[in-house]
């Protein structure tokens, strides 16, 4: 069974450089504290790694 993220936004993007609201938004987000479920792999872990400063993750088996 493949790994999953829960991804959740712990900080806003209001006042982060644009790039960083877009993959925010790339991600799913829409709202503050919002937590979003995606599949582990590399196209998501690289946008987690853009943004690591404004979201937590955690692995779900």
């Amino acid at each position: 069974m493949a790994k999953k993220l829960s991804v959740t936004q712990v900080r806003s993007g209001v006042g982060k450089k644009f790039r960083h609201r877009r993959t925010l938004e790339a991600l799913g987000f829409k709202k503050h504290q919002q937590t979003v479920i995606h599949e582990d792999n590399a196209a998501i872990r690289g946008m987690v790694q853009q943004v690591h400063h404004l979201v937590k993750v955690e692995e779900i088996s």
